[in-house]
């Protein structure tokens, strides 16, 4: 991406130093190559919603691709000192890392799914070691991304049939947070961008015409937008609240006009402040009084799906939405909260046991086992998520244990007579360390969001007080996180 971190290929080192220290202990005490499971989920969906939109596998596949301890690296790491100031590494151990090179397997959920709290976006399998040391570059490239697809499908959902553009580049927290946020909004449902170089390395659609300065750079807002036209015939949405939005409004048209004699059409108008209900409601009657029905109008300024909601049910007569700086950076919610458990590992012998971390807080106490997600349909319709370990074989149907809850649920009317279809969410990515299958195209990953969002219910969709949709535990894994709980205490081992 250009950045100066990204100079010798690998990011080894983007991680949180105690995944370091901990690999040191593995390998210490001889326990590094015992295999293990974690996964990789969030508690809450962002953003008060009901739902998220898995994002950012395939840059993390790419930047798995290369991963590997540099020379560089491993001089950094032998320069850090512990509080007896000897090194915290020893130098066989940084041989070591020299040599390593991924055997892990991960299963991933595709981009472009709906996901739900607790069910597991990665699961990663191999030498405990390794797992360890992923944690952290697997949290960070996956937990933006997914936060931000999910609010670009809220905005959408809000825009309803209207073209939403992702124009908060200027505001994205850094050159990759601004182009992580880009691919994320395109893939959450966004039409297009401003932001070129995500345009040029995503091949997202992009698109722009005029800032305030070039109005101010003329004498007046009439020659400015004229000599726009002159150099850009084919382009023109003219930014119209520089001074008056009225008399800007009439000073398009005035432009527009001419551009038709030369055989052009103005595109529209853009609205960036003021009363977007009833600028864009005068602005609508003077277009079309100027014959000029298929202009467009467009709006900016902060906007979010809430406020997007507000205006169309308020009557605005906006056409294109550009949504910047509440999108890309999640705004009242800068973080998903992912976090990534251990829930299985093996002895010595090579048998598994399963893991569960406690809390006082039940939501954050974790799931064992080495888990899949099965959905569930019906007609075309999700009706319900089961979390299965795949040791247990596959989960038949939707009998489950909700989330915070300890009786079983059917989410069938009439089992005997029910049709209904399942699948698998988490599906091979690597093996052995080498990414496995095909690679759909971003705009597959859009189009798949699309299609996903359909199989659930407005309710679940809403942007207020959602429904819950119904995910838990399959009986068998429930009842294994029970004992688990029993036995996992101080007082026990």
């Amino acid at each position: 991406m250009g950045e100066s971190f990204r100079g010798n290929g690998s990011l080894a080192l983007l991680t949180d130093l105690y995944q370091l220290t901990m690999a040191y202990g593995y390998w210490k005490t001889q326990r590094h190559d015992r295999d293990a499971v974690f996964h990789l989920f969030f508690r809450f969906s962002p953003f008060q919603g009901g739902y998220a939109i898995m994002a950012g596998l395939a840059p993390l596949v790419e930047t798995l691709d290369d991963f590997r301890f540099t020379p560089d690296d491993l001089a950094y790491l032998a320069t850090l000192r512990g509080n007896d100031h000897q090194p915290l590494f020893s130098k066989p151990f940084l041989r070591y890392l020299s040599e390593l090179r991924l055997s892990c397997d991960i299963d991933a959920v595709p981009e472009g799914t709906v996901v739900f709290p607790h069910e597991p976006l990665l699961r990663v399998q191999g030498p405990i070691l390794q797992c360890q040391i992923l944690e952290t570059l697997l949290l960070n490239s996956i937990n933006f991304p997914t936060l931000i697809a999910t609010r670009a499908a809220r905005v959408c959902q809000a825009a309803q049939d209207d073209t939403v553009l992702e124009f908060g580049l200027r505001r994205a927290q850094g050159i990759n947070g601004a182009m992580t946020a880009t691919r994320a909004a395109y893939i959450g449902g966004c039409h297009a961008t401003s932001n070129v170089l995500a345009g040029k390395h995503y091949d997202i659609p992009v698109k722009g015409t005029h800032a305030h300065s070039w109005v101010m750079s003329f004498d007046g807002e009439h020659e400015a937008f004229a000599a726009y036209a002159s150099v850009m015939p084919n382009n023109c949405i003219f930014l119209v609240d520089t001074y008056d939005t009225v008399h800007g409004v009439a000073n398009a048209i005035l432009v527009a006009m001419e551009l038709r004699k030369q055989g052009h059409e103005m595109i529209g108008v853009r609205l960036d402040s003021g009363n977007m209900v009833m600028l864009s409601q005068q602005a609508r009657a003077m277009l079309d009084a100027a014959g000029l029905p298929d202009a467009k109008i467009v709006a900016s300024n902060d906007l979010d799906e809430h406020q997007i909601q507000k205006l169309k049910l308020d009557g605005a007569q906006i056409d294109i939405w550009g949504v910047g700086t509440r999108l890309v950076t999640g705004y009242e919610q800068p973080a998903l909260g992912g976090v990534y458990k251990l829930s299985a590992i093996c002895d010595a012998e090579g048998q598994w046991h399963d893991r569960v971390k406690l809390s006082e807080q039940s939501v954050k106490t974790s799931n064992p086992g080495i888990q899949q997600v099965r959905r569930f349909y019906r007609a075309k319709q999700a009706i319900a998520d089961v979390i299965y370990d795949v040791r247990d074989g596959t989960a038949a149907s939707p009998h489950m244990v909700p989330m915070g809850c300890d009786q079983i649920r059917s989410f069938l009317a009439d089992e005997s007579e029910a049709d209904w279809q399942s699948e698998d969410l988490l599906v091979p990515v690597l093996r052995d360390g080498s990414r496995v299958g095909q690679w759909p195209t971003i705009h597959q990953i859009r189009e798949r969001t699309q299609q996903q969002l359909a199989m659930f219910s407005g309710d679940v969709r809403k942007l207020v007080e959602p429904a819950v949709y119904p995910t838990g535990l399959d009986v068998q894994l429930f009842e294994t996180k029970r004992r688990l709980i029993a036995t996992a205490s101080p007082f026990h081992g």
